[in-house]
């Protein structure tokens, strides 16, 4: 079984602004609502893709009641804890005339870290050797700083497969307990080592160094439109960016950790597992907001994908 962990979820209000202006009135031409934050994304996307899931967290009020009941329309498992105060929602602005996309973000619901034991336990109850557990997005306020340490250190300990999706000091605490794959970003892991990291090989080189220093098995670099890199052990696989019509970015990250977790349980190779995960990916751009793409629209792309070892 999959799980995904989300601590911090969003009602992700998504709009179009063509020519968005700043100190100035701004019509909005379009406009949907989905239940977000990185983990319920990646549940969305191993729906389409066939998989089943356990989206958990943390949810609050009647934006929290909203979500949930969002998720059970779509038919997925859920295991979440309610809590006092009211579940963020985010505002994600795309502007079709200047090709940005820009995110409003609100803080959400203060968590005690007694709050979110009491999940873990739960959750450490279900968990069983060979699951996979992703971890994914920012923390609620009041969480400990050690929180992702402690959780992907209890999900290894049960035997579970742990991807970590995070950045800054929360990816710098996960790495210590040593999960099974994290998925950086260039960004994220130039960020993380204190430079700037250019090349393909630049970035395989660093996502290496990281693998050995803190026994991860793997590690996906994901560059935006210009692809991303699949590192194991023994084998560095580059992937190009497939060019698709742009919807929205957003979520796109959370698409690609979807078909990784799908990939892993399924037993994939690791070329199976790029194509894949590329395809998820690129279709999932194509989309408005960060409602997940259908399948079929994957399949499309499957053959598309090109990659080169290096």
């Amino acid at each position: 079984m999959i799980y995904t962990v989300t601590l911090n979820p969003a009602l992700d209000k998504t709009v179009e602004i063509p020519s968005l202006t700043v100190d100035a009135v701004n019509r909005i031409t379009a406009m949907r609502t989905d239940p977000g934050g990185k983990g319920i994304n990646v549940s969305k996307v191993i729906s389409k893709l066939g998989g089943e899931s356990i989206a958990a967290g943390i949810l609050g009020g009647d934006t929290g009641r909203a979500i949930l009941s969002a998720l059970e329309e779509m038919k997925l498992s859920t295991c979440f804890h309610f809590v006092d105060g009211e579940t963020r929602t985010n505002m994600k602005i795309i502007d079709p005339e200047k090709h940005t996309n820009t995110d409003i973000n609100e803080p959400g619901v203060t968590v005690s870290g007694e709050i979110l034991g009491a999940l873990l336990e739960e959750l450490a109850g279900k968990v069983a050797e060979g699951d996979i557990v992703v971890i994914s997005g920012s923390m609620p306020k009041g969480s400990p700083k050690d929180t992702y340490y402690i959780w992907t250190e209890e999900f290894r300990r049960k035997g579970a497969k742990v991807i970590l999706d995070a950045d800054g000091d929360l990816l710098k605490a996960g790495l210590k307990a040593s999960p099974y794959l994290i998925k950086p970003n260039n960004h994220e892991l130039s960020a993380l080592v204190g430079r700037t990291l250019e090349t393909p090989e630049e970035l395989a080189e660093t996502a290496r160094s990281l693998m050995e220093e803190y026994h991860i098995a793997k590690v996906v670099v994901s560059m935006g439109s210009q692809g991303a890199l699949y590192v194991t052990p023994d084998e560095t696989i580059y992937a190009e960016g497939l060019k698709v019509p742009v919807g929205s970015t957003v979520g796109a990250g959370d698409s690609v950790v979807a078909a990784l977790a799908v990939a892993e349980e399924s037993g994939m190779s690791l070329e199976e597992t790029v194509r894949l995960s590329t395809a998820t990916g690129a279709a999932n751009v194509m989309c408005s907001g960060t409602q997940a793409a259908e399948y079929e629209v994957i399949e499309e792309l499957l053959p598309k994908v090109v990659f080169r070892r290096i």
